[in-house]
């Protein structure tokens, strides 16, 4: 009766989202994409599109299209495009930050051209990070989702799916068969799709910190109602962050006075609207609170 349960959630996923998950031709590169606007906007992997401007997009109806790309983001490996012509009924956009180990996830793409291929698993670990390069820029994508729903070749750029149907992640291919990696749909991702949509490019800003997440000691733990921040572990040299003071072993708490946990807590803010703008940062220094403001610049300008 457990298998009969597993298998109607996994088969009414699949039904759901087979038909808006397109297969992807752009220049050399092919993989997926998900649609997820009525007026014919869809979310892929940048990688997936690579430096392609068209492409075309096929159904598992038969129907295709050709699309333009809106834009790019190798950063957070994510790209939008927009076909033309009439799609099928969007996706609905979950949260990735609702998604625990265990849970069961279906997996929908085009993998090794297959249209419409459905593998499903669990949430194997949550907290992963996947670095992305764009020229000599490196980011750490945050709260990678970890699956055992096997991932081939041409799977980068589909759906993740939680029980419900709701699309919680975009898969990218890049461990190989049976490891599965996916860029979360979350706060984060839908700021990038926006601004990808808008403007076609995603404007960050940069602080020149380079840091992991560290435990609080208990103390500090109680008093800031938080059981973790950042270890700065380099400081670049005449980046923001050295100018404002801060230094390597420095332990950031909060920034823009929002707690930060984790990279993303801070990554999260380095967007067009913290370009030039001060930023109050509290850090933990030698057991004493220090604060300072730094002044982000926008990257790929003078930091690149």
């Amino acid at each position: 009766m457990a298998l009969d349960a597993y298998s109607q959630i996994v088969s009414s996923v699949a039904a759901e989202l087979t038909p808006k998950v397109a297969a992807v031709t752009a220049g050399r590169g092919s993989g997926s994409a998900v649609v997820f606007t009525a007026d014919g906007f869809l979310l892929t992997n940048a990688h997936v599109v690579g430096r392609a401007k068209t492409g075309t997009v096929a159904f598992s109806d038969g129907v295709s299209a050709d699309f333009t790309v809106v834009g790019s983001d190798p950063l957070s490996d994510l790209a939008v495009i927009r076909a033309r012509g009439s799609v099928p009924a969007p996706v609905v956009l979950g949260d990735s930050d609702g998604l625990v180990v265990g849970q069961l996830v279906v997996a929908v793409g085009n993998p090794l051209g297959l249209t419409g291929s459905v593998t499903a698993g669990v949430v194997s670990a949550l907290g992963r990070s996947l670095p992305a390069r764009s020229g000599s820029a490196v980011r750490l994508i945050e709260d990678v989702i970890q699956t055992d729903a096997a991932l081939n070749p041409g799977n980068s750029g589909g759906a993740l799916a939680d029980a419900e149907g709701h699309v919680v992640g975009i898969n990218t291919a890049v461990a190989g068969a049976g490891l599965g990696l996916a860029v979360p749909i979350n706060s984060t991702t839908r700021s990038i799709v926006a601004a990808l949509m808008s403007d076609g490019r995603v404007r960050r800003a940069y602080l020149g910190l380079v840091t992991t997440p560290a435990p609080l000691p208990p103390g500090v733990r109680e008093r800031f109602g938080q059981r973790s921040a950042l270890r700065v572990m380099e400081v670049v040299a005449g980046s923001p962050a050295a100018t404002a003071g801060l230094r390597a072993g420095d332990l950031v708490l909060t920034a823009g006075r929002r707690p930060v946990e984790d990279a993303q807590g801070l990554q999260r803010l380095m967007f067009a609207e913290a370009i030039g703008r001060p930023l109050p940062i509290t850090v933990l220094r030698n057991d004493a609170l220090v604060d300072v403001i730094a002044e982000p610049v926008e990257l790929g300008l003078s930091t690149l």
